[in-house]
């Protein structure tokens, strides 16, 4: 078992690095051999070639423009967070300002193309632009446009994604009350999609879905972690699992365990990556038919492991859900192969879906119902059985198409979508929707529970062996079609008893003992939910006010010992998943942080703070010590580390001067009549001194709100705290000497340390933070 365990992680771990993210992880190592940092690699592979036009997967006529934009550079492409309310103030800001700029610049005597809107992208929302990095860098007014897409990258407004990455998500068809599992989510681009969605109306704090995020790598799910806290969501849990054995979940419904079954799920599954040529140029040296065939062969295993994990999320997707299987191969061993053989197995639980009309713009091409299979030295074969006995373990049944001619028109294999690289400048891929009309044939079938996504729960097969009374559940053997017999019901109740045999603490979620499950990488710290008579939270329940609605029960700590640093929120769902999983699932990270212990904190009638990272998740449940600021409240407050109340306008004084000492929130809400001015509201957490007010904001979300309001960033001045913009120089031209007369008067003396830096990747060891002084 330990051989096949680790044949497995390294068979997932192919997927080409960060094969995501146009600007990022391979990609850079392509755009330095353009740039002459590498030396420069030919593009050329004659297998390849031969390959793909045996295939005929490119239209007739086409195949030079199909390997012409093979070998050209992969345009850099930006897709504006739709999540934030101001989305459409970043969207203003880029279009009015940054992209007017370029219109007639000229670099080195060429002029600079304009960043242009993916046709087929929702609102304007996803640009492409072939600008690169030493192009970017050349010209004054390039640099500005850089540094943009640098800050506001890292403060989660833009994210750098490659164009056909953003297929998947789009085509999931997501809403906010959807449970989505994403089975091989990192680095983590087409998870933040999914939470966007989840937050599409920013007045719901707590959305009733949630995402599950999975990936095999245990450093990459720390990747993910980082992508995934930027867009501060309490809906998001990160989860370590071989995707191919992920552990079926359970939650309580009124009372009772059922098993949970996701209505969305998102399956981008390892594959061999010739569609990333264009970044990866690696690929073009090291492409060879025996990648394909080794990932859908897999010579550990009889079936796939792109069908394995597949199959695996079929058996975890509620009736009448989504799942989309995509890679980013152009391999049909790797795509169609793998959906005809799910639907072959399947019998008919589950179907392609007709997505044709659903991206309007988007160019692609219909999935083809034959194909060959080629080995790695160029022999070809129609079908297994002209298949030599010595070439099994390479080549296998299920690589083939379906013999049966009505069997395979009936599987409508030409609803899958094929994005070829010269159609509309973009990397290779391949996507296919499938929707579960019934259960899997190897599942027993259980009534439909009536709820908002009206899912039916479909019953799991379990050995009777497995039942032993003090023998854990191996996930791995609940869908295997060779049991039969057990149901949701007897399984829900057998693990209860587990459970409660055990000497599980109330409300502490630990990491599973590694005697059930072989722990890779870090130790988590545990997820600790608060005791409803914790004496801890009434303090805090009276300072901030409180409504009574707030959700007190899914507020959690990291730390079973000693004093509670950091407290963190994650969703009701989510919390039932957290208190009735632990004992199988790993998880690396999830909810928000929404307030930090002070030092001598209790001197403020309050021992804890708000963090910014978790404001609007927060606000909607806070009735007092809230400051309304006018915009140019915000820009003083946001360039000045502790601005005195006489700087402030005089509805801001009065509001403050009677508030004691200790942390506020600070809102704007924008004015209608005024149209130029800033039309997104701001909630900022700030502390409120003995004579001054200062805000507790991370640099790159500062930078953030000054662009959005006009401002251009000038400088720093850092022993001050004083932020330089065109509007400060063009006024004084002097530095404010203010900050430092705050400081004497006892406010504080430097940005907090967790939150004016970028989001800490490590997120499970939250470091002690910088606190106000008395």
């Amino acid at each position: 078992m330990g051989r096949r365990s680790r044949g497995r992680r390294l068979q997932q771990q192919q997927r080409p690095e960060d094969a995501e993210d146009g600007a990022e992880g391979g990609g850079k190592r392509g755009e330095a051999g353009w740039e002459g940092g590498y030396p420069e690699i030919v593009k050329e592979n004659k297998l390849f070639e031969h390959y793909y036009q045996e295939l005929k997967i490119v239209p007739e006529g086409e195949w030079g423009q199909f390997m012409d934009a093979l070998r050209e550079p992969l345009p850099a492409t930006l897709r504006i967070t739709g999540y934030k309310s101001h989305a459409k103030e970043i969207l203003h800001c880029l279009k009015n300002k940054y992209f007017k700029e370029l219109e007639d610049l000229e670099v080195d005597g060429q002029k600079v193309e304009v960043p242009q809107p993916l046709s087929w992208y929702p609102e304007e929302l996803a640009w492409h632009t072939n600008l690169s990095r030493k192009i970017l860098r050349k010209s004054p007014h390039l640099e500005k446009f850089h540094q943009f897409l640098v800050s506001e990258t890292e403060s989660g407004n833009i994210s750098r994604q490659e164009a056909v990455s953003m297929i998947p998500p789009l085509l999931l068809n997501v809403r906010p009350h959807h449970k989505i599992l994403d089975m091989c989510a990192a680095p983590g681009s087409k998870t933040t999609q999914l939470i966007e969605m989840l937050h599409a109306d920013m007045n719901v704090p707590f959305p009733e879905g949630f995402v599950i995020a999975n990936d095999v790598d245990n450093k990459r799910c720390y990747l993910l972690v980082h992508q995934a806290k930027r867009l501060s969501s309490p809906c998001i849990m990160v989860v370590n699992h071989d995707a191919s054995s992920i552990p079926r979940l359970q939650i309580d419904v009124d009372g009772r365990k059922e098993i949970l079954f996701y209505d969305r799920i998102l399956c981008d599954v390892p594959c061999s990556g010739d569609g990333t040529m264009r970044k990866n140029i690696d690929v073009w040296k090291k492409w060879t038919t025996l990648n394909s065939l080794q990932l859908h062969g897999h010579l550990i295993s009889p079936l796939s492991l792109q069908l394995r994990i597949a199959t695996r999320g079929a058996e975890q997707l509620a009736e009448g859900g989504r799942m989309v299987y995509s890679t980013c191969s152009l391999n049909p061993i790797e795509d169609e192969a793998v959906i005809a053989s799910l639907l072959e197995k399947s019998e008919g639980a589950l179907e392609l879906a007709d997505v044709s009309n659903e991206l309007p713009g988007l160019k692609w091409m219909p999935g083809i119902t034959q194909w060959k299979v080629m080995t790695k030295d160029g022999q070809w074969f129609t079908d297994w059985d002209a298949v030599p006995h010595s070439r099994h373990t390479q080549i296998r049944p299920t690589m083939f198409p379906p013999k049966d001619p009505e069997k395979l028109q009936a599987m409508h294999l030409e609803r899958c979508l094929r994005i070829l690289p010269h159609h509309q400048n973009t990397g290779g891929f391949f996507v296919a929707v499938l929707v579960k009309k019934s259960s899997m044939p190897w599942n027993k079938r259980q009534p439909k529970l009536q709820g908002k996504s009206a899912e039916t729960r479909e019953s799991t097969q379990l050995s009777p062996a497995d039942l032993t009374e003090g023998k854990p559940t191996d996930p791995s053997k609940l869908e295997s079609p060779s049991f039969t017999g057990t149901g949701d019901t007897e399984i829900a109740h057998a693990t209860e008893d587990l459970e409660n045999n055990g000497s599980k603490k109330d409300g502490v979620c630990g990491p599973p003992p590694s005697k059930k499950m072989k722990l890779f990488g870090f130790k988590e710290d545990p997820f600790v939910f608060i005791p409803e008579d914790d004496p801890l939270f009434p303090p805090i329940e009276k300072f901030y006010a409180l409504d009574p609605s707030f959700p007190r029960m899914n507020l959690l700590t990291r730390t079973t010992e000693g004093k509670k640093r950091q407290l963190y929120m994650v969703s009701k769902e989510l919390r039932n998943v957290l208190l009735n999983n632990s004992e199988k699932m790993k998880v690396i990270n999830t909810g928000i942080k929404v307030w930090c212990r002070n030092n001598s904190g209790e001197e403020f009638d309050c021992a804890f703070r708000l963090a910014q990272e978790g404001i609007y998740t927060l606000y909607p449940f806070i009735n007092s010590r809230i400051i309304t600021v006018s915009m140019e409240d915000v820009k003083i407050l946001l360039t000045q580390e502790n601005p005195f109340f006489r700087k402030l306008s005089s509805e801001t004084y009065s509001q403050a001067k009677d508030l004691a000492k200790g942390s506020i929130v600070l809102k704007y809400e924008p004015d209608s009549a005024n149209p130029d001015a800033l039309q997104c509201p701001i909630v900022l957490c700030g502390w409120r001194g003995k004579a001054s007010i200062r805000t507790f904001v991370p640099k790159n979300e500062r930078l953030h709100y000054l662009r959005m309001m006009g401002l251009e960033v000038l400088g720093e001045k850092k022993k001050e705290g004083v932020i330089l913009t065109n509007e400060s120089a063009a006024s004084t031209g002097q530095p404010d000497n203010d900050v430092t007369e705050g400081q004497r008067a006892g406010e504080p003396n430097s940005p907090d340390a967790e939150e004016a830096n970028s989001p800490d990747v490590t997120a499970g060891c939250d470091p002690a933070g910088v606190h106000p002084p008395r």
